[in-house]
């Protein structure tokens, strides 16, 4: 991927470790990430997961990257209002952005371009430079709401990719279900992975980063 990496954003909406293990294959595969999380999300990592995150942004971006041994400058955590990122203009946005779990209230907000706050803002940025956006929404079912606000983002340039799993490479695991769904976002983010197998191509081995 070229550019200025790719921008990661959690919110608040259940299925955290999709967003988490986004963030870990991005950092692994050597990507510059930029990365943000919603109040709501860090209080779902904190009810589903077992990590414990600090409270300030700066101290998050240091946590992920001893976890995963991210390389000097790699990884980059902002606040809800830091204004002056990068992802908050087109002069220095990233390549591609994913939101990892996107709740349907920042659905909305990314459907009426309301950037309200950095995540909003940096998803309108994406929309206005017709760089990739992916959306992955994990809510059923879904409303008329929801439905009219997931056809009006893919108007404007983005892709819904919704939290649905594919089983025909028979996953034996949760992490094997979430690394199906994390590997389709990295397909649509253009970083090169070998999650899990693909069709119709024959199973190759020592996968990595495997779960």
């Amino acid at each position: 991927m070229s550019g200025n990496g790719v921008a990661v954003a959690i919110t608040g909406a259940s299925g955290a470790q999709y967003g988490l293990r986004l963030l870990e294959c991005l950092l692994k595969a050597g990507q510059e990430v930029h990365l943000m999380l919603s109040r709501p999300a860090q209080v779902v990592i904190g009810t589903e997961t077992d990590e414990s995150l600090p409270g300030r942004p700066a101290d998050i971006g240091r946590y992920f990257a001893d976890k995963h041994a991210a390389a000097t400058g790699q990884l980059k955590c902002y606040g809800a209002e830091e204004w002056t990122a990068c992802v908050a203009s087109g002069s220095g946005a990233p390549a591609a952005m994913a939101v990892c779990p996107c709740s349907m209230a920042t659905l909305s907000s990314i459907a009426v371009g309301a950037s309200r706050n950095l995540i909003e803002r940096a998803a309108d940025v994406m929309l206005k430079e017709r760089r990739p956006l992916i959306l992955v929404p994990r809510e059923t079912p879904f409303s008329a709401i929801h439905l009219r606000n997931m056809l009006t983002v893919v108007e404007a340039g983005a892709v819904v990719l919704p939290a649905n799993p594919g089983f025909y490479h028979r996953p034996a695991t949760v992490e094997a279900v979430i690394d199906y769904v994390v590997a389709r976002v990295l397909d649509h983010l253009g970083v090169e992975h070998q999650l899990i197998e693909r069709w119709g191509v024959e199973p190759e081995t020592g996968a990595l980063p495997g779960p």
